[in-house]
């Protein structure tokens, strides 16, 4: 029997990294705010950093896919070790 995949992440660190994202997400969204420019302007840039969010989240969706599918793999294959 294969031994159960670890959570290696902790909930401190999960909650760092959210924390970050928001704050991330909200000083670049002021920015664009109060950047002395033409309002397409700052629809523009609001609407690439939307974009440029969902494909990150997409991109890390797809990466943590492909170790999940590996780590099966190996599982499947009766490797003495697992790792993630």
């Amino acid at each position: 029997m294969a031994p159960a995949p670890r959570n290696i992440t902790s909930n401190a660190f999960f909650f760092q990294a959210a924390i970050s994202f928001v704050i991330s997400f909200a000083a670049v969204g002021l920015g664009i705010v109060y950047l002395p420019v033409d309002m397409w302007v700052r629809g523009f840039l609001g609407i690439a950093m939307l974009y440029v969010i969902t494909s990150t989240f997409t991109l890390a969706k797809c990466i943590r896919d492909r170790q999940e599918m590996a780590a099966l793999e190996r599982v499947a294959a009766g490797s003495p070790y697992y790792s993630s």
